[in-house]
Parts: C-alpha cells; structure tokens; sequence
C-alpha cells in the first residue's frame, strides 16, 4: 500500500549530512518537502539536488524546511554535494538522509518491505522507485506528492506552485485551477454556498457556471 494524500507522514530517526535527526521533531511546525533518490552519484539526481539548493530560499521564505534523501550512507554523500557544487553552481545546505539501511525509503513504501536492509550491492535501478517528492503540513499529514521515472529530472518551480497551492487552500475554502500561479484568481469551492461566500469574499465572485465561482486570490492571513 502506497502512502495516500491525507495519511500521516512517518515518523523516523535517522543520520543525515546535518547530524543526526527526529524527523518530526526537525519539521516542527513548519511545511517539509521530503524528496528522494535511488542512489548517489547518478547524473539527473545531481542536477536535480543543485535545482533545489537555487530555490532554498524561495522555500524558506514559505516557512517550507526541505530535506532529501537518497539510498547510500552519509559518507557518499557528504562527497556528492561537491560534484553537485561543481555542475549546478549551487550547494546544497539542506540536509540529505542517509538510508543505506533502506529503512526510510520502505517506511515511505517507496521499496517493498522485502527489499533487504542495506545498499549495499544495489543500483539506481533496483531503487527506481525512490523518486518521489512529498509536500508535508505542519499538521504532519501528506499534501501532496509527485512520482517521477530516473530519466526524467523534476521541475521543482512546479513543487513550488504546488507548495503555494497548498498552504492557500489550507487558509481559505478556495481551490486552484489549471496551471495557476501565485497571484491569479481562484476557485470558490462548492463546499461554500453563496450566503457564506458573501462573507468570506464581499466584493464578489464571477460565475462561469453554478458550480465555478472565480474569485480574486485571497490575502495570506
């Protein structure tokens, strides 16, 4: 069973290039993006790791804490972040999970609960499944979360829309509509009759159909 939108996020204790780590207690009240490798040295996941050290800041300033992991130990990839360094430009300064145990990457279900316990002898491609981005609320809950194949690089720009989807729609009973971007109108949810919509939005909606109420994006609160 994969883990659903809405499940909790499992907690674990685990080594990364920051120390040592409670995973809940290091999220604390914040937003976390935990997204994940099938192993070191692999040339879309360095790309990838450089992509989103370049927008540590935009994430931070959304009060999201972001930490990677990837299927080997500590040591590997205290070396990787220099190659990182070298091709991106950017060093990463968030914290990369050491799961050389499989432990996180089976807690996440993104390896079967039979797929051993060390990386050791393993490649990318037996780890093929450890390719996924979970958005995490403060709540601990899951947001959201993304599944890419090895030869596709992610678009992290999107996991940061998606992350400004997430924490408005959290705010406000408002949903996003198709390649919104931060800023742009939204979606009164049907949820909201028309007697609380007044209150929650005085200056009014546009109504394309019953059930699609346009609304100007509410302020963050």
């Amino acid at each position: 069973m994969s883990l659903r939108i809405g499940d909790a996020a499992p907690d674990f204790e685990a080594d990364t290039t920051k120390g040592r780590i409670k995973f809940h207690e290091w999220l604390g009240s914040s937003w976390g993006i935990l997204f994940s490798h099938p192993k070191d040295f692999t040339p879309v996941c360095t790309t990838e790791l450089g992509a989103l050290a370049k927008l540590e800041p935009d994430f931070a300033k959304r009060d999201v804490k972001v930490i990677g992991l990837s299927v080997d130990p500590v040591d590997d990839h205290n070396r990787w972040v220099g190659d990182i360094k070298d091709v991106t430009g950017f060093l990463p300064s968030y914290p990369l999970i050491g799961d050389h145990d499989l432990n996180v990457s089976k807690l996440y279900h993104m390896l079967p609960a039979d797929a051993g316990s060390s990386a050791q002898g393993r490649t990318a491609a037996t780890n093929q499944t450890v390719r996924v981005v979970y958005i995490i609320g403060p709540d601990k809950l899951i947001k959201a979360a993304l599944v890419y194949p090895m030869s596709s690089g992610r678009n992290f720009d999107e996991v940061l829309r998606l992350v400004d989807s997430c924490q408005l729609t959290a705010q406000h009973k408002v949903a996003t509509p198709a390649n919104w971007k931060n800023g742009e109108d939204v979606i009164i949810v049907p949820a909201v009759g028309d007697d609380e919509a007044k209150q929650r939005f005085p200056d009014g909606w546009k109504t394309l159909k019953p059930y699609l109420r346009v609304v100007p994006q509410p302020k963050a609160n």
